[in-house]
This record gives C-alpha cells, sequence and structure tokens, in this order.
C-alpha cells in the first residue's frame, strides 16, 4: 500500500517537473496572429482545447514538442525545438494539428523527425500572450509610406557629328555629355574637357559606338532614364489614442478603424 503511495507520488511529481521545462504556445493564424492557447502538458485530442486543426503558429517558450495530425499522437508527427514557427505551412502541418505532446529530455530523437530550424528569437514582440487581457483603441490618424522613387531606363539611338579633322575626340567629350545625363559625369570648371573624358569612360560603360556611318558622322545607343514615383507604402503610420495618451506604430498592412493593444497601449496582432 505504501509502495503504491510512493509510485503515485513519484508519478505525480514527474508530470510536475515535466510541466515547468515544457511549454508552448499555439496560434490560430499565421504570424502570431488570433487568441493563442498556452499548453504545458500533452494533449491527446486538441479538440479539448478549443484548437483542433486550427493552429498555425507556434512559439516553443520550453523543451521539444512533438505535434501530430491526428489524435493520439497518430498520423504525421514533427518535432519543435525552442524558438518561434511563424507559419506550419512549410512542414505540411498547417491547420491539421490534433494532439501534442512534450518530449523527454532523455529521448533520442531521429534527425528526420525535426520540423525545419525555427527562427532564433524565442517570441514575436507583438504576440497576443495567452491569457492576456486586449483592448480596442480608435486610430485617429494612418498615413501610407511609400518607398524611394523607382528607376525606368530604356536605349536610344542617336547621331553623333563628329568636328571636322578630329581624331576622335570631340566623338569623346560627346560620349561624355551624354553620359552625364545619367549621372556619370565627373568633375568641373577649369580642365573641363580632361574631366569630361572620365564621363565619356562611364558612359560608355552605358553604350558604346555600335556602327560609323559615312564621313564624320556616326550611330550611338544611348541609354536614358528617369525616376518614377513609387505608389506602393511601405508601411503604414499610425496614430492611435489610449487611456488618454496618444501612441504611435508602424504597421505593415493598412489599418482598419481600431488597433488591437495590451493594458499599456503596446500593439496586439
Amino acid at each position: 500500500m505504501h509502495t503504491s503511495i510512493k509510485l503515485a507520488a513519484a508519478a505525480a511529481a514527474a508530470l510536475l517537473c515535466s510541466q515547468a521545462w515544457a511549454q508552448i504556445t499555439l496560434y490560430p493564424q499565421e504570424g502570431w496572429r488570433g487568441r493563442p492557447v498556452n499548453v504545458s502538458n500533452s494533449i491527446r485530442d486538441l479538440r479539448t482545447a478549443g484548437i483542433d486543426d486550427r493552429a498555425s503558429s507556434v512559439v516553443v517558450e520550453r523543451g521539444r514538442w512533438e505535434v501530430c495530425e491526428h489524435p493520439n499522437f497518430r498520423g504525421d508527427c514533427r518535432i519543435l525545438r525552442r524558438g518561434s514557427y511563424e507559419s506550419l505551412r512549410g512542414m505540411g502541418l498547417n491547420n491539421s494539428i490534433s494532439s501534442i505532446r512534450a518530449v523527454p529530455r532523455n529521448r533520442r530523437v531521429d534527425a528526420m523527425a525535426y520540423a525545419p530550424a525555427p527562427a532564433p528569437q524565442p517570441a514575436y514582440e507583438y504576440r497576443m500572450r495567452p491569457s492576456e487581457r486586449t483592448y480596442e483603441a480608435p486610430i485617429t490618424s494612418a498615413r501610407a509610406v511609400v518607398g524611394p522613387p523607382e528607376q525606368r531606363c530604356w536605349v536610344e539611338r542617336q547621331q553623333v557629328n563628329e568636328m571636322s579633322g578630329g581624331s576622335g575626340t570631340a566623338g569623346a567629350i560627346a560620349g561624355a555629355l551624354i553620359g552625364g545625363v545619367l549621372g556619370h559625369q565627373v568633375g568641373g570648371g577649369s580642365g573641363r574637357d580632361f574631366a569630361t573624358v572620365g564621363g565619356a569612360i562611364a558612359g560608355a560603360a552605358v553604350g558604346s559606338n555600335v556602327a560609323r556611318n559615312r564621313g564624320n558622322e556616326y550611330a550611338q545607343n544611348v541609354q536614358r532614364c528617369e525616376a518614377i514615383p513609387s505608389r506602393t507604402p511601405q508601411y503604414w503610420d499610425v496614430t492611435y489614442e489610449f487611456r488618454g495618451t496618444q501612441h504611435r506604430a508602424q504597421l505593415a498592412s493598412e489599418p482598419g478603424r481600431y488597433i488591437t493593444v495590451n493594458r499599456d497601449g503596446v500593439p496586439r496582432m
């Protein structure tokens, strides 16, 4: 009788110990978004936790975890290590996890059983924490911030006339001036011809004489470029009010009327 009690106590202690060194958080959306479910012990059927076949991203806080596509740890299974898994799609388990259990420290695992390596950071800064209360803060302003102008270039054929009796130097200078259109002109002031020869070399990197015609006239390929303002937002600069204090945040996508925050006004996604 006493032996049975001791064995039961030892088993309970081992269970508590396993819960202390293993913890995982499941998220219903990729990128650690949505209401999370925190797990610290084995679950044979995730329907009891309300996230069966719904997990799309994971953060492993401690230990190693085996996740399986069917209840009772059956079907396709993968071992997850400590770190952040932004998406389970690459390992074929997106919205497919139905059971989960901690892997004992002394269990040897074949390398093929591991999922791809997680992100080095153990947690996503703005992810929603388990049991964390969130609030909806009204957005007071939002503006799209676009990137630098894009460059569009094209090549034109242009006729160039040499000076009579020239040995090609004037042609080189003409090439330099054309090169200057592309921002390759170097120097200025006195000794201009010498400086523009450098521009001719730069211009030659873009286009060179391709065919000489009759007399002192020849054709040259010239590349021209123009800046086109970007219309694609790089991010959204957002201002919102929470408990009488103004906050600012940068979001990757266009916001709605409200932003989800925690009790400190920090965004939660």
